[in-house]
């Protein structure tokens, strides 16, 4: 029998479980009203991005070579997780298989890996390095990118690279990534702007508290870094990005302008560290000084053998072993690096005139020298060794630098050899002159 009743109707369970889950959101949202927008800020094309903070940290010069035109990193903090990642792409070992070898051949193998910010940056400050760090303002959906492709990076397919001093290093990579952050605008800005410095002088920026490094890199390096290069080209450095972006502002995708710098910090100031030049000065004057100081040892050596003839001889000797090797052993390493190495930036190496694999003669020539060898005995025959047979090449040997080194400043009137070598002729040139003079011993 039918009830006469009003019937009851049953929901379907699905509807009933949507309806329960609409019920607790809007209890949510009455309650916690930021929880809505924090929602709305994880889920779309935005992803995590609404929980990261992206940020930029420049690193100032080191105690190492490598270290000395400073570092940078890419930070991501992330809300989610409650970590902070610093993505470096400057990490190299010198453990790893046949490192010299491909270092000697221009092979370097880099690598992009993480950490945990904090113990990198307790690192930093306890070896006495700057470290400034950049906040920058992106939209939530680059922040995600940014990090996707930061994680990307450091997968082991992905992690490797092969360095280039100025054209594909730490510096360079984080440029790029900053470049994609803004859609291009950020090459756009830079990548045609005529830059302030040459790589060379921005070498010498950073070296010139050190003047051997200073010398002798600067030899090994050709004319090809003597060419006038834009903003974007400077940005090898890591500094010089951390100077672009602290004014460059961008339009982001809903048309807005915003600064890329939301903030600036300074973490840590190293203390005692001889700063890094704004300016770069001219280093022959050094280089100048250090070279005529040299040749007035060798006149003054030379005066001793007129009264000591075995001590100056020894002391010439092995002066023009030493510099042959010092210059040899350095002309020597260009030659080879400018011929049979990837090391592009040693190319076309006006030095390699007057300084080359030659010089090595002067060693056991010198050696020769100090110990009174190939010269004719007093009641021998007469031969070729009847005058200072050593002495005669070595200043054959010694008059061919002098005046190799002339024809370099001489050929710089040609368009086609503009290399700024002037420092390192300033120190070579008056030593090998004063060598040529002395290597004959004329007695009174």
């Amino acid at each position: 029998m039918q009830n006469s009743g009003m019937m009851k109707r049953h929901l379907p369970l699905p509807s009933v479980l949507k309806a329960a889950a609409l019920s607790v959101l809007f209890l949510l949202a009455s309650i916690f009203p930021a929880g809505a927008s924090v929602f709305s800020q994880t889920g779309g094309s935005g992803g995590r991005g609404g929980y990261l903070t992206v940020k930029i940290a420049v690193m100032g010069p080191g105690d190492q070579l490598y270290f000395r035109w400073g570092h940078i990193a890419l930070v991501i903090d992330d809300a989610l997780t409650g970590q902070s990642r610093f993505y470096d792409w400057g990490v190299f070992s010198f453990e790893a298989e046949r490192f010299f070898v491909n270092f000697a051949f221009g092979r370097l193998l880099y690598r992009c890996s993480a950490s945990p910010s904090d113990s990198v940056f307790r690192a930093y400050r306890n070896t006495n390095r700057d470290i400034t760090v950049y906040t920058l303002d992106l939209p939530d959906q680059k922040k995600e990118e940014i990090r996707r492709f930061a994680e990307w990076n450091i997968l082991p397919e992905n992690r490797n690279y092969y360095y280039h001093h100025f054209k594909d290093n730490c510096a360079t990579r984080v440029r790029d990534i900053l470049d994609i952050a803004t859609d291009g605008q950020f090459r756009t800005a830079f990548g045609e702007a005529p830059g302030q410095y040459t790589w060379r002088q921005h070498v010498r920026r950073h070296l010139w508290s050190s003047p051997f490094y200073d010398w002798i890199l600067n030899f090994w390096m050709g004319q090809d870094i003597d060419v006038p290069i834009t903003v974007w080209q400077e940005m090898f450095l890591p500094q010089k990005i951390g100077d672009c972006i602290q004014d460059f502002a961008y339009t982001d995708p809903e048309g807005r302008e915003r600064p890329l710098v939301s903030s600036r910090e300074a973490v840590n100031r190293a203390v005692g560290r001889p700063p890094v030049l704004a300016v770069p000065r001219r280093q022959w004057p050094r280089e100048l000084a250090a070279g005529l100081a040299a040749a007035l040892f060798l006149c003054f050596f030379a005066r001793i053998r007129r009264k000591r003839p075995a001590a100056g001889r020894i002391l010439l000797g092995v002066s023009h072993a030493l510099f042959g090797l010092f210059f040899g052993a350095a002309g020597t390493l260009l030659f080879f690096m400018a011929f049979f190495t990837n090391h592009d930036y040693t190319y076309h190496n006006s030095n390699l005139i007057y300084a080359n694999p030659l010089l090595l003669a002067a060693v056991p020539l010198g050696i020769m020298m100090a110990g009174d060898c190939g010269k004719r005995k007093r009641g021998s025959r007469s031969g070729p060794f009847s005058k200072d047979f050593p002495g005669i090449l070595l200043r054959i040997l010694w008059m061919y630098v002098f005046l190799g080194g002339v024809l370099t400043l001489v050929i710089k009137m040609l368009p086609w050899f503009y290399q700024q070598n002037q420092a390192d002729l300033a120190l070579i040139l008056p030593i090998a002159l004063a060598l040529s003079l002395t290597s004959v011993y004329r007695k009174d």
